[in-house]
């Protein structure tokens, strides 16, 4: 994608590059950027770029959703019986 490219290219001298630096990196981005500046970026992706953010998106959003409920933790144990017949 051109936009990581290029906000690489940018901070790769001046950044750790850790978790940290990136998570600011990024909401420091998002921060500037208004609806239509997101939208015209989302325009310009390729089917692939658009399938991995959707992707990455789906992923992180259910992980939130699963957390939040303590989903892991409500849930009985699966027993299987064989039927041994």
């Amino acid at each position: 994608m051109k936009l990581i490219d290029e906000l690489y290219e940018l901070y790769r001298n001046k950044l750790t590059g850790d978790e940290e630096d990136i998570d600011m990196l990024a909401f420091a981005f998002l921060e500037e950027m208004d609806r239509e500046d997101l939208l015209n970026i989302i325009k310009d992706l390729d089917n692939q770029e658009l399938y991995d953010l959707m992707g990455l998106y789906l992923i992180e959003s259910l992980k939130g959703k699963f957390a939040s409920e303590n989903y892991g933790q409500r849930r009985s144990p699966i027993i299987h019986h064989r039927n041994i017949h």
